[in-house]
């Protein structure tokens, strides 16, 4: 594989096409880990990799830099992995399949993982090119950061030196991240109540099909549909209309992607195929119409089964199903007061899974405001308990507060403009980055966050813009020699 092999960005693409070969999902990082730790021993730099499978390499700064303050640059090496139904693809085997679309680098049928593998590969061609001018560099690699951020929650800071800070984990070019929400993924389990199938009803699967998903935090300002929400409202339906029985229900993989797909396997009396079949199709429009400028291709189709199946859950467990996928959070729950058009906090029904035991939800919660967090966190619970399920919160991390007087913040800012001339864009987002933790960690950080164009991340439609992640690495050249 060497789809990129003709693109000219320093090394930052051949090692971007080298993290790509290597499988890298959360909680899955071991090897991409070890290609880095390998990479600072071939070049006889200063690595430590911890039991979590972070890394830090050092290098010093170049020629007429030593003395100057360390910088610390830092990205996280998991990606998050989701395909399209009809791709064969194994995440923790296979490697991406890269092909090149115009200006656009992606992947066949998959997540590209350019969030967060473009910072790697930056970080990777900073601390190879001995040509740069540049301060001491503290390159931190973290884990896990798509499923909670666990990578840097347990991060050892007690080797680095730096106080100014570049998280790269931007997804547009021109911004410059200066504030990020705080969240927690708040998991529901139902109990799988059973009882055994009934002879005289035929199995079918409805699948709800060609929802763009996307990051449930940069895009869930654009109010697009999720498929655990229409896969509720559809079984809801269903049981206004007949007497059925509901084997099992599942939507996405991934509490940090608005889920893009889901099954629910039903039992219903051979004589009303017809009358679901109507209905599914006059839900598919309703879909389709409540959502005309922000889906294009709702489907919901229904086929029949042939596998054996012995027991259906209970009518009491369907119908906490059904209430819970309606009437838990999903989506926008409050704007900011402060900033025009950033959302303030928001929540995710990311994934639906039947297991043995029980039914697991897992939402992913953010807020810029802690008591706004709590409140839906606290709403979550008080659903869960009047459904007769359990939750449990996980993974919660703080935001990264503004702060007005940064001097990283006035350097990158001046750089950009006498660059391009004009104003970058100083943003806060509604998603979370790593700052937070770290800002915890060491006292003092001055802290910032960049990275180049990429477009539908989290999802198989993801893409990063060539030609910006060339303009992004001859910004930060520029930026590492005015901080040398």
């Amino acid at each position: 594989m060497e789809a990129l092999k003709n693109l000219d960005c320093g090394r930052v693409f051949y090692y971007f096409e080298e993290i790509c070969k290597i499988p890298h999902g959360s909680s899955h990082e071991m090897a991409l880990s070890d290609y880095i730790v390998r990479f600072a021993e071939e070049r006889g730099l200063y690595c430590r990799q911890d039991d979590r499978y972070n890394v830090v390499i050092k290098k010093p700064g170049s020629a007429g830099c030593e003395a100057a303050p360390p910088l610390i640059v830092q990205g996280h090496i998991d990606m998050v992995c989701e395909k399209n139904a009809d791709v064969v693809h194994d995440f923790q085997n296979d490697p991406l399949d890269l092909y090149i679309d115009g200006d656009f680098i992606r992947a066949r049928g998959t997540t590209l993982g350019a969030d967060n593998g473009i910072a790697v590969a930056y970080m990777l061609a900073m601390l190879e090119d001995d040509t740069l001018v540049h301060p001491p560099l503290e390159a931190v690699f973290t884990v896990e950061e798509e499923i909670g951020m666990g990578g840097a929650a347990d991060f050892d800071a007690f080797d680095l030196e730096g106080r100014r800070f570049l998280n790269m984990d931007t997804e547009v070019e021109g911004d410059l991240l200066v504030s990020c929400c705080g969240g927690r993924r708040m998991r529901v389990y139902l109990p799988a109540k059973r009882e055994t199938r009934p002879m005289d009803k035929t199995a079918f699967a409805v699948r709800i099909r060609g929802l763009k998903g996307g990051h449930s935090g940069a895009d869930i300002h654009l109010q697009r549909a999720s498929a655990n929400r229409l896969l509720g409202r559809t079984l809801y339906a269903l049981r206004e209309l007949t007497a059925y029985h509901l084997v099992q229900a599942d939507g996405g993989n991934m509490d940090n992607a608005i889920c893009r797909e889901a099954d629910a396997v039903i039992l219903i009396a051979p004589e009303q195929e017809g009358a679901v079949r109507n209905l599914l199709a006059e839900l598919e429009k309703m879909f389709q119409e409540e959502y005309i400028s922000r889906e294009t291709a709702i489907t919901i189709t229904m086929e029949p089964l042939q596998e054996e199946i012995q027991q259906t859950l209970t009518d009491e467990t369907r119908d906490q199903i059904i209430a819970l996928l309606m009437l838990l959070p999903y989506g926008v729950q409050t704007m900011s007061w402060d900033m025009d058009g950033l959302v303030e906090s928001s929540s995710n029904i990311g994934i639906l899974k039947t297991r043995e035991e029980d039914i697991f939800i897992d939402n992913a919660v953010r807020s810029s405001v802690e008591s706004r967090k709590e409140l839906i966190c606290q709403k979550i619970q008080e659903i869960a308990v009047l459904c007769g399920a359990k939750t449990e919160g996980v993974h919660d991390y703080p935001g990264w507060k503004y702060e007005p007087d940064s001097e990283i913040l006035e350097i990158f800012r001046q750089t950009y403009i006498d660059l391009r001339g004009k104003e970058p864009n100083v943003q806060a987002i509604h998603a979370g980055v790593e700052c937070g933790l770290f800002s915890r960690k060491i006292e003092g950080l001055d802290m910032i966050s960049i990275g180049p164009d990429m477009y539908d991340v989290h999802t198989p439609d993801e893409r990063l813009s060539i030609s910006s992640t060339v303009r992004v690495w001859e910004y930060l050249k520029e930026v590492l020699k005015r901080l040398g």
